[in-house]
C-alpha cells in the first residue's frame, strides 16, 4: 500500500455569516423564473450551484422533487443517469443537464446489454439495480434503491426469489450484511469511493480523535468496518444533527460538506483524506460548473431524450421503489 502523504486537512468550520450570491448566479436565478424551472442538485455539487438549487439531496429524495416538479424546466445538477431518472418520471417536461458529459463509473461499469445476456442465461433472477445505473439497466430491472434505502427495498423482496445487486459490490456487501439476505454482487464500484483506504482514514482520526468517522456504503469494507458510522448522505446530514461532536470526519465526496455546513452550520467537518489527497472529489460531479448551469438556462440544452419503450419500463422498477419506500 503507498504511504499516506503529508497534506493539510479539508475542513469546513462553522459559517459567520451567510453567504452573498454573485451577479452569475443572481443570473441563474432570474433565467430560472423566467424559464419556469426547478433546479435540483445533488450533495456532491460544488457550493456555488447547492446555493441557486431548489432542492439538494440524494437521489431518493431529488427523484421525489422530480416527480413532483411542476415547472416546465428541470435542471438536474448531477450526473447523467441522474437526470434520466428525472426524465423518467418526468417524460412531458424538460429536463437539462449542464454537461452531457458527466456520467458515472459506477454507472459505466454495468451496461445494459450484459445485464441483458446475465438476465437471459438466469431467468428466474431477481433484479435490484442501485439508482445509480443508465435507464437501460434500470428497464432490465425489478426494483431500484438508493443508498439510503436499499436496506428497506432489499427486504421486500419475496424471501423465494434469487437477488441479483447492480452494480455496486461494496454497497451490495454492506445491504446483504445488514440484512442477512444473500445476494448476487455484480462486479462494479464507485471510483471516487474505493480510493479511501483505512490507513488514510486513521491518519485523519489521530489528528482529530474527538470527530467521529461517517462513511458512506460504496466504501470499501475495510473502511467500512473503522467508521464509527455507515449511512447514506441524507442519513449522514442526521447523523450530524443528532451527534454530540462538534466535528465530524466525513467519508464520501467532498461536495457533501458543502451540504453538511448548510444544515448543520454550528460544526465543523472534516473531509476523508485518500492516500494522495485531502479530499475526495468526483471528477464527473465536478464537471458541472456554474458558468454550465446559467449556459443551460439560458441555450436550454443539452437537453436528455430517451426512447419511449425504455422510459416506459424503467419507470416501473423506479416507481416500485418510490412506493415501497413511502410504506
Amino acid at each position: 500500500m503507498p504511504a499516506v502523504l503529508n497534506y493539510e486537512p479539508f475542513i469546513v468550520a462553522p459559517r459567520a455569516e451567510p453567504a452573498v450570491l454573485t451577479p452569475m448566479q443572481e443570473e441563474i436565478l432570474a433565467l430560472k423564473q423566467e424559464r419556469n424551472a426547478v433546479i435540483l442538485a445533488h450533495n456532491y455539487q460544488i457550493e456555488s450551484i447547492q446555493q441557486v438549487a431548489d432542492f439538494v439531496g440524494d437521489s431518493l429524495g431529488l427523484s421525489y422533487q422530480a416527480q413532483a416538479a411542476q415547472a416546465d424546466v428541470i435542471l438536474f445538477c448531477g450526473v447523467h443517469f441522474m437526470a434520466e431518472t428525472a426524465k423518467i418520471v418526468n417524460p412531458q417536461r424538460t429536463v437539462l443537464l449542464p454537461d452531457m458529459a458527466a456520467g458515472c463509473s459506477l454507472s459505466d461499469s454495468c451496461p445494459a446489454d450484459r445485464l441483458a445476456a446475465y438476465k437471459a442465461q438466469h431467468p428466474d433472477i431477481y433484479v435490484v439495480a442501485y439508482i445509480n445505473c443508465s435507464a437501460g439497466v434500470k428497464a432490465l430491472s425489478d426494483v431500484i434503491c438508493t443508498s439510503g434505502n436499499a436496506k428497506k427495498i432489499v427486504s421486500r423482496v419475496p424471501a423465494d426469489r434469487e437477488i441479483l445487486f447492480v452494480p455496486d459490490q461494496n454497497l451490495g456487501q454492506w445491504v446483504s450484511q445488514q440484512t442477512g439476505r444473500e445476494m448476487k454482487l455484480w462486479p462494479g464500484s464507485c471510483y471516487a469511493h474505493v480510493q479511501f483506504t483505512t490507513a488514510a482514514i486513521e491518519k485523519i482520526r489521530l489528528e482529530f480523535p474527538d470527530a467521529p468517522v461517517v462513511a458512506h456504503p460504496e466504501c470499501v469494507q475495510a473502511v467500512r468496518d473503522i467508521a464509527d458510522e455507515v449511512c447514506s448522505t441524507e442519513l449522514m446530514v442526521k447523523f450530524a444533527k443528532e451527534s454530540p461532536a462538534e466535528r465530524i470526519i466525513v467519508v464520501t465526496e467532498s461536495g457533501m460538506l458543502h451540504r453538511l455546513h448548510q444544515d448543520v452550520p454550528h460544526k465543523t467537518f472534516i473531509a476523508g483524506p485518500t492516500n494522495t489527497c485531502a479530499c475526495n472529489d468526483c471528477r464527473f460531479m465536478k464537471m458541472n460548473t456554474i458558468e454550465k448551469v446559467r449556459d443551460a438556462l439560458k441555450n436550454m440544452s443539452p437537453a436528455i431524450e430517451m426512447d419511449e419503450t425504455v422510459r416506459a419500463a424503467a419507470l416501473t422498477p423506479l416507481q416500485r421503489m418510490l412506493d415501497w419506500s413511502k410504506a
